[in-house]
């Protein structure tokens, strides 16, 4: 009898537990607004009447993280960028891996780089609790990149309207569906590599039906995201993104006079990157030494000043044509490249899976509703067994 009452105890501290999990993220019920992609459904006005307070929250949610670690504007930034890459902006990025599906976390560019997940689930608990099955995960990537970039800005210019707070600002199109599988291949196929040359990086773009200008403006966010340390995690390079800093195992090329112009100018910023990295292959560089937490076009000014960290910094005004005449136009006028980056980052936001493709409305991020309805089932299940073992021993 004694062992009857341990056990069932246990298994009722085990049901809090498991209640606990299903609130954080599982989710309750059922729903979930299932139903395909129609690939030209995003607008502005979605949620106006169906979440008014969705932004609100989300950029609250971000502010926070930002106010507690700086490093999470790009981190936000750059889990936007390798989702969209990869089939479509539809949150594949944030599943799990479970016995039914193989996520996109352990892809070559994802592993151990990509974070932030915590923040997404933070902030999706709070729309679900505000309004519930409403917001799509795609969505809160979509509006969180964009304000990280706003919270990132540095002196308030009120030229144009596209420009808040020293910085590119744009609605975010709304609408996106959270897709129902993950593609390991796609990620590792799709997002560029810290040593892609100009062609690569040109090429992966408009496969996506994205433009080298497209290609270029989106490389100078800080950090970068189609170059450098923004995208790219390879175990080769052992590139890591934290804000705008690289592992100096990442730019050996660069540590041994590649792309380093014979000038006065450029063998000082060569030394100053050798002592830098004299200690260990795994010190942190930052990816722009002039202005490295602040969102500007200063990456462009350090192309032409053979300052490029990575190799596929560089090779972007090295590489001459359209892509060098961008280079050299951003870093001229910041106003131009934060209009540009502006319309990029909505021409990215509309990448969508194939039409008809089956999607829904997450209750949690990290995994799809039949497998979150699945774990409410076995959850529902185990209560039962503990509410009958409990009758059983009463006297």
């Amino acid at each position: 009898m004694v062992t009857i009452i341990v056990c069932a105890i246990l298994a009722l501290v085990l049901a809090d537990q498991l209640n606990a999990l299903s609130k954080d993220c599982i989710g309750v019920g059922g729903g979930g607004g299932s139903g395909s992609f129609d690939g030209g459904s995003l607008n502005f006005d979605l949620y106006i009447s169906s979440c008014p307070q969705a932004e609100a929250i989300i950029f609250s949610g971000v502010q926070r993280a930002i106010a507690s670690d700086p490093r999470m504007a790009a981190s936000l930034l750059r889990l936007h960028f390798h989702d969209c890459f990869v089939n479509g902006c539809d949150a594949s990025v944030l599943l799990d891996d479970t016995p039914n599906l193989v996520g996109e976390k352990t892809a070559g560019p994802n592993l151990n780089s990509l974070r932030g997940f915590d923040v997404v689930d933070g902030i999706k608990t709070e729309l679900e609790m505000a309004c519930p099955e409403t917001v799509s995960c795609a969505d809160v990537l979509a509006i969180a990149a964009r304000d990280s970039v706003v919270l990132l800005a540095k002196v308030t210019i009120s030229l144009h309207s596209v420009l808040q707070s020293g910085g590119p600002t744009w609605q975010v199109e709304v609408g996106r569906r959270d897709g129902v599988t993950a593609i390991l291949s796609m990620a590792t196929a799709n997002i560029p590599a810290p040593t892609s040359d100009v062609a690569t990086l040109v090429q992966k773009f408009q496969n996506l039906g994205l433009s080298t200008k497209d290609m270029v403006v989106l490389s100078g966010t800080r950090p970068p995201p189609t170059s450098t340390a923004f995208v790219s995690h390879s175990p080769t390079y052992d590139l890591e993104a934290v804000n705008v800093q690289a592992r100096c195992s990442s730019f050996v090329s660069r540590l041994n006079g590649g792309g380093i112009a014979d000038a006065a100018a450029d063998r000082i910023f060569l030394q100053s990157l050798q002592q830098l990295c004299a200690g260990s292959n795994g010190t942190l560089a930052h990816l722009d030494l002039a202005t490295p937490a602040t969102f500007d076009n200063q990456y462009y000014v350090n192309l032409l000043s053979g300052e490029g960290l990575l190799p596929s910094d560089q090779v972007l005004v090295n590489g001459g044509g359209e892509v060098g005449s961008l280079v050299q136009a951003y870093a001229m006028d910041p106003v131009l490249f934060y209009e540009d980056f502006a319309v990029s980052m909505v021409r990215m936001g509309r990448l969508a899976p194939p039409s008809g493709s089956e999607a829904e409305v997450r209750r949690c991020c990290r995994v799809i509703n039949s497998t979150s309805q699945s774990g409410m089932n076995i959850f529902g299940q185990l209560v039962s067994l503990i509410e009958r073992a409990v009758e059983l021993i009463r006297p």
